[in-house]
């Protein structure tokens, strides 16, 4: 019998600095498990990701064909282009996977993301010649229904919503 209160008074390998057996309530609760309350995946975000995705493909397949066919008649269109692509790849993958780090890579894929839409746009609507031919992010995304300039501002927005706690929070269940 008192090999056995020896065992359950050992510290658990599972979760240093606690024993095993039933919780009595307070630090079991008090302290969270970052991968449970990760919720940037879940919900409306599931559909953020979606539309990353479809951007993704999309954009991916354009600058694909535009550089494969026509690469000489718009280099920088193109590959700016394929620098999209790139961009919303990693936004996508970002989004969809939890944990602190995913989530910084998430908050610089869209700033990235949004800087790049309001450059391009600008420069594509004031200096026209640099652009003969259209970039997803050329005037603003007009091509794809302006969704590349509202894109990263619901990112950006669902992100800062969706932000993980600063460390030694404790957050009540």
């Amino acid at each position: 019998m008192e090999e056995a209160q020896n065992v359950t008074a050992k510290p658990s390998q599972q979760n240093p600095g606690t024993t095993p057996g039933p919780a009595t309530g307070s630090s079991a609760a008090s302290v969270p498990d970052q991968e449970t309350k990760d919720t940037r995946n879940t919900g409306p975000g599931r559909l953020l990701i979606a539309v990353y995705a479809v951007f993704a493909i999309s954009a991916t397949a354009r600058a694909g064909y535009q550089i494969l066919t026509k690469f000489s008649e718009a280099p920088v269109a193109y590959l700016l282009s394929a620098f999209a692509a790139v961009v919303y790849l990693v936004a996508t993958v970002s989004l969809a996977k939890s944990g602190r780090t995913w989530f910084k890579v998430s908050v610089i894929a869209v700033l990235v993301e949004l800087v790049g839409v309001l450059v391009v746009g600008a420069l594509s609507v004031f200096d026209s010649v640099s652009f003969p031919h259209e970039t997803v992010w050329s005037l603003f995304g007009r091509g794809y229904a302006f969704i590349p300039l509202l894109l990263p501002i619901l990112g950006l927005i669902w992100l800062y919503r969706r932000r993980p706690a600063s460390v030694g929070t404790v957050v009540e269940p």
